[in-house]
């Protein structure tokens, strides 16, 4: 055998073996199709997600399911209010991105447009406005009692899902909703409905921390005198919270 074409080939495939490993083990990047988490994640944003943030399961490895795995390694719970990338339960090969509202154990409802954890109203208050929609800042509950706010938009408190039964979390399972609370396919919605249903927690994949870059998607590569706002800038590297 050709010792140079070996010489060669050795480290296109050790450079293959790292990114493998570091898409496995440290972060896997993410391209937002939706806009089911603005304003948080806008469509077009490329985040990176902290895969050992709550450890690996089968959905684990970039390149497909491990077959005949079950459980979590190195299990680490997320926290309530976690922006996470998850496998959808209905369909494993599609990769969702939504906000943690829902713990093992918890009751969740939404009345009148409003969301209960536990019986207990989450409150929210007014700041604005975004794209035509009003711009809240939700504080869910957290372990240590000071609370966890992020923003969410709602077109309206008597859309489809603004009033539903209560949700009981099953153990292991998690509870997702979108923060663009009236377009956003999610734990409300049953998988036999086209929805998210619960979450396994051995389809959680990595936790949403920090965008790379956003692009806007109604920018084409040929749209050459639109190129210069083809980027937002004030996005790169920003933090998700």
């Amino acid at each position: 055998m050709d010792k140079s074409w070996i010489s060669q080939v050795k480290p296109i495939a050790f450079s293959l073996a790292l990114v493998l490993v570091v898409r496995t083990v440290v972060a896997e990047p993410y391209r937002v199709p939706s806009p089911s988490m603005v304003p948080t994640l806008l469509v077009g944003d490329e985040l990176i997600g902290s895969k050992f943030a709550y450890g690996f399961s089968k959905y684990s490895l970039p390149l497909g399911v491990v077959p005949g795995v079950s459980g979590r390694l190195f299990d680490k719970p997320p926290e309530r209010g976690d922006v996470i990338v998850f496998r959808l339960p209905r369909d494993p090969a599609t990769t969702y991105v939504k906000r943690l509202i829902g713990l093992p154990g918890d009751r969740i409802q939404m009345k009148e447009g409003r969301l209960y954890i536990n019986d207990v109203q989450v409150p929210r208050r007014p700041a604005g406005t975004f794209e035509g929609s009003n711009l809240y800042l939700e504080t869910l509950p957290t372990a240590d009692g000071k609370g966890r706010e992020h923003e969410m938009i709602e077109i309206s408190d008597t859309d489809r899902y603004d009033d539903t039964p209560v949700y009981l979390v099953p153990d292991k399972h998690y509870f997702m909703m979108g923060d663009n609370r009236d377009n956003s396919l999610d734990s409300r919605i049953s998988p036999a409905e086209g929805g998210v249903g619960y979450v396994p927690e051995e389809n959680l994949v990595a936790r949403a921390d920090r965008l790379l870059l956003s692009s806007n998607p109604d920018v084409g590569w040929f749209d050459i005198k639109a190129w210069p706002n083809a980027f937002r800038l004030d996005r790169f590297f920003g933090k998700v919270s």
